[in-house]
């Protein structure tokens, strides 16, 4: 009978162990446990996966952040922004799985306060650490503090015997030469493995179905290209301002805030060529080849826009926030025309668009069709397929009919997939749970790598630099308008996007 090492002896039995209870111990800290994010976010996202029996088993959760306050404090907290209808009793059992530490974010007295609750809690829980665990380290903080509270991980919490997961928030960095050095830092204390630089968009359903659509179906794929694309428009529209946040946005705004990290992303996974295989990596190489292709954006080809308040005083402008300053140029609108320079895109020019105090809230992929090239119907709209990833999930294709009945008049309708009609019986989950259970199962897909983070600010870096350098003066528009004047035909002079001639309009089924 050959002899088995003791070490290989402890790991079958760790593996038959986690087989029998599919359950690896897991700690998750969330830093920041008393803001905004967390409350509002994280905390919500995290007892979704525990009603819906996601969590791996034995996972204990500690919330840290400077506020002092009781644990019972810390639980009304972290339970403020839950649904109204969730069940009590599962609240009262992840309340149970919950505990509180205080502390600041460079202190080593108070990380390794930290680090003895987490081994308290192991013990407690008679976690055998020979064995397989997981440590996650969510930071739901401000940028200012990613990298102290990243030293401190690393110098007084990380255990070499678990696995460790770093979740960062963004922005990551403010630009090019802001972001290489965050990834540089970051990159000095834990692996690239470690991290996962969280977008939210990312994490969204119908976002995460654009791959589906694209490979999975080959009218989809086969026409996905100059050839027969005219254009693209990503537009993210939210019909409320700053709202009290306007001397934290105005750091940012709108370029940094939504465009360089959620719609580029999306867009880069709309216009990747099709991956090896749907590991982590190779998805990840394909986007990143898409943003290398991408040229830098020219203010010619940007309109900046900056809301003011309505005439009657019901709305307030962006300005009478009294945390902004009152010769801010941050703009609250922006939408810019890129062009991605590669055999498949080569001439197809791609606008993305977002802005605060619009008219709705929307945020969707419009891909316009070329014209059809023949003289049978003359002068006819254009097709276009419609991805609505918010607030309705769903996808149609704007089509050409004839009118029902005895007439021969053409008529704009659709084939239409409305996620809640088609699947009434399955709740599309928060963007953030879908992403904290990659976190937990190591899957890397829906997170920014370091190199897409770097081809990022890349392309809208000098942008932000000759907006700042030069103090470009945003356009005003009124709140609750669609933009600024001349914002539709700014889209039709530079990307040639033709409004439908017939009669159209979508309904979302209610």
């Amino acid at each position: 009978m050959s002899k088995v090492s003791s070490h290989s002896f402890a790991s079958l039995t760790c593996a038959i162990d986690r087989a029998a209870k599919n359950d690896v111990p897991t700690t998750i800290v969330v830093f920041g446990a008393s803001g905004d994010l967390a409350k509002k976010k994280t905390f919500p996202a995290l007892f979704h996966l525990f009603e819906q029996d996601l969590l791996p088993k034995r996972t204990r959760i500690i919330g840290y952040a400077r506020t002092h306050m009781s644990v019972d404090d810390f639980h009304k907290r972290a339970t403020s922004h839950f649904n109204t209808q969730a069940d009590k009793s599962s609240i009262e059992k992840f309340l149970g799985i919950c505990e509180y530490v205080s502390g600041k974010y460079d202190v080593d007295g108070d990380f390794q306060r930290l680090r003895s609750e987490i081994d308290r809690l192991e013990q407690e829980s008679n976690i055998d650490t020979s064995c397989e665990r997981i440590h996650v380290y969510y930071m739901a903080l401000p940028p200012s503090v990613f990298v102290d509270v990243a030293t401190q991980i690393k110098n007084n919490v990380y255990d070499e015997s678990c696995t460790n997961r770093v979740v960062i928030e963004k922005p990551f960095g403010h630009d090019l030469e802001s972001s290489r050095q965050l990834s540089k830092d970051i990159g000095g204390l834990f692996e690239e493995s470690e991290v996962f630089r969280i977008d939210h968009y990312l994490g969204k359903e119908m976002v995460k179905n654009i791959m589906t659509l694209r490979f999975a179906n080959v009218f989809y794929e086969a026409v996905w290209d100059r050839h027969y694309i005219s254009n693209v428009q990503i537009t993210f529209k939210e019909p409320f301002g700053t709202e009290g946040r306007g001397g934290y946005f105005d750091q940012f705004g709108i370029i940094r805030d939504v465009m360089q990290n959620h719609l580029l992303q999306v867009l880069s996974i709309v216009a990747m060529n099709q991956p090896k295989s749907l590991s982590a990596e190779d998805i990840r190489d394909s986007k990143t080849e898409v943003l290398k292709r991408i040229l830098p954006i020219q203010l010619e080809d940007t309109m900046l826009g900056q809301y003011v308040g309505t005439s009657d005083g019901g709305k307030p402008g962006y300005k009478d926030d009294d945390t902004v300053p009152k010769d801010s140029i941050t703009p609250t609108f922006a939408q810019c025309v890129m062009h991605v320079d590669n055999d498949r895109w080569r001439g197809v020019p791609w606008v993305i668009k977002a802005g605060k105090a619009l008219d709705e809230a929307k945020m969707l992929i419009r891909i316009q069709f070329k014209d059809m090239p023949n003289s049978l119907f003359p002068n006819l709209a254009r097709n276009e397929l419609v991805i609505q990833v918010s607030p309705k999930e769903s996808v149609y294709i704007k089509t050409i009919v004839k009118e029902p009945g005895l007439s021969t008049n053409l008529a704009m309708s659709e084939l239409d997939l409305t996620y809640k009609t088609r699947y009434q019986d399955i709740k599309i989950p928060d963007a953030y749970a879908t992403l904290i259970l990659d976190v937990l199962n190591g899957d890397h897909s829906n997170f920014v790598r370091s190199d897409e983070l770097d081809e990022a600010w890349r392309i809208f870096t000098p942008l932000l630099h000759q907006i700042e350098n030069d103090r470009v003066k945003p356009l005003p528009y009124k709140y609750g308008s669609s933009g600024p004047e001349g914002v539709y035909q700014f889209v039709e002079d530079r990307v040639g996007y033709k409004r439908t001639g017939l009669e159209y309009h979508w309904q979302a089924p209610q």
